[in-house]
């Protein structure tokens, strides 16, 4: 059986530094032509959106796909909200775990899989101001390490 070959079209590093993600979720999404045009070009961000569950239904807000340039009166909103494709049994499981206190979804990752457009999306839990900081600090102390390691490696 052949991989098929995941290419990225946006991520949301800001999701990283705001949740702490639990659980992964992938989840295809209702696209129009021109907007699959426009993601094939990279022209998507994911920085802002956010996902909620309604009448059963998963979608994702504040998804900016921007208007495909040679498109014309078929182009559609580029903030408009979009449906995420998922199976019933996985939209149940997020409702119940969402109804736990403190958890929310959030979009992680934009690519295409094959010819076909996914999200992926998690299942994140806050973080407080001191868990952001203890990040910060182990990331500058990883980056002082990772710099000595190359200077004493240079002489």
């Amino acid at each position: 059986m052949a991989k098929i070959e995941k290419k990225l079209i946006a991520n949301n590093k800001k999701a990283y530094h705001d949740y702490f993600l639990e659980e992964r979720f992938e989840a295809g999404v209702e696209l129009h032509g021109t907007e699959v045009k426009s993601l094939r070009m990279g022209k998507c961000s994911i920085k802002e959106a956010f996902v909620r569950i309604e009448n059963g239904e998963v979608i994702v807000y504040g998804m900016h796909i921007s208007p495909y340039e040679k498109g014309n009166i078929f182009n559609k909103d580029p903030l408009r909200p979009k449906k995420l494709l998922m199976h019933k049994s996985e939209i149940r499981k997020l409702i119940g775990k969402l109804a736990e206190q403190g958890y929310t979804l959030v979009p992680v990752e934009v690519y295409f899989k094959g010819s076909l457009v996914k999200v992926e999306i998690a299942l994140a839990k806050g973080k407080k101001l001191y868990d952001k900081r203890q990040d910060i600090a182990k990331k500058d102390m990883r980056r002082e390490a990772e710099r000595d390691f190359k200077v004493k490696n240079l002489y």
